[in-house]
């Protein structure tokens, strides 16, 4: 067994989401409270090909441990092959293979969720990675509930990975084609993870502490994802621990602390030089600083400045005047 899995302990992963869980942002995740934190996903061609641009998706600290790095592709015998390399440049605690992901780009090459419609070739994925690198560390996987709503097999697909040497399995309740946008059915992940001898790790619709404590007790996950929630609530996990030991809801985040976070996470991307110089690196927290803000007061019109800032002190100015 997994060791976060042990002494029934129930970890709160954070999703892998692309553009997002980046090894700055997942820094700040593990210091509120995130037990498990897996990289965004990794195309296992560019890890082949040893394009820089790609490898950096694979960097994390020792402080993010334990840390899995996700890859995606379609061929077995070369998705092993770049879970070698990945494992000589940074010994992950377990790689995760994307059978979820349903963005265009990536179904249409084959991966992601587009493998959900064709078992034999998802077994051959898993069973590539587990053979070449199952020895060394734990492999994982995370998939959808189905393709779409005629064809859901969530309960087949995790048979299938179980055998081929899955330690776990985090299932997203939804289908591919459903995108983010319906609801994610509870009812299939828990059936699943009644039926399968490793754990089973519950995402979707996870918004507040009661959910994560209501998935935990009516349910038989042996863990939760969050995903979207953190991104707008990094604090989430420090709060659904409060939840879940304590059974109290801790005191709302003062805005104090929440702009104080915002900066310092824009103090930490710049200092990572992960996304290029000032004005790139602003432009990539745009979005970012935008979902932190929901809720607040004026929250419309400081997402219409946020969106256009350039340079740190512009953001700390624009803290200095909301607060």
């Amino acid at each position: 067994m997994l060791p976060w899995f042990k002494d029934d302990n129930f970890p709160l992963y954070l999703a892998p989401m692309a553009g997002v869980t980046d090894v700055t942002f997942r820094e700040l995740t593990k210091e509120l409270g995130a037990d498990v934190t897996v990289t965004e996903f990794v195309s296992a061609e560019g890890i082949i090909q040893r394009d820089d641009r790609t490898k950096k998706y694979t960097e994390f600290s020792d402080q993010q441990r334990p840390t899995g790095v996700q890859l995606f592709g379609s061929d077995g015998e070369r998705m092993g092959e770049a879970a070698k390399k990945i494992i000589d440049w940074k010994q992950p605690d377990f790689i995760d293979i994307n059978f979820g992901c349903p963005v265009k780009k990536v179904v249409s090459k084959n991966g992601g969720s587009s493998l959900l419609k064709d078992c034999p070739v998802l077994a051959s994925v898993a069973r590539g990675i587990h053979k070449a690198v199952g020895d060394q560390v734990p492999v994982t996987a995370k998939i959808r509930v189905g393709w779409d709503e005629q064809t859901i097999n969530a309960l087949e697909v995790t048979h299938i990975l179980e055998e081929e040497g899955m330690q776990a399995i985090a299932i997203h309740g939804r289908t591919r084609s459903q995108g983010y946008t319906g609801v994610a059915n509870w009812e299939i992940i828990d059936e699943c993870a009644r039926a399968r001898n490793v754990p089973i790790i519950g995402n979707g619709d996870i918004t507040t502490v009661q959910d994560i404590a209501k998935r935990k007790n009516e349910t038989q996950v042996a863990g939760l994802m969050i995903g979207r929630a953190a991104m707008e609530h990094p604090w989430i996990f420090q709060e659904a621990k409060a939840y879940l030991e304590k059974g109290i809801i801790p005191e709302p985040v003062s805005l104090k602390t929440r702009w104080e976070f915002m900066l310092r996470h824009c103090e930490m991307a710049l200092n990572s030089n992960r996304y290029g110089d000032e004005l790139q690196t602003m432009r990539k927290m745009r979005g970012r600083l935008m979902s932190y803000c929901k809720g607040f007061p004026k929250s419309k019109h400081l997402r219409q400045i946020l969106c256009k800032v350039e340079t740190l002190e512009e953001v700390k100015t624009i803290a200095q005047n909301f607060i």
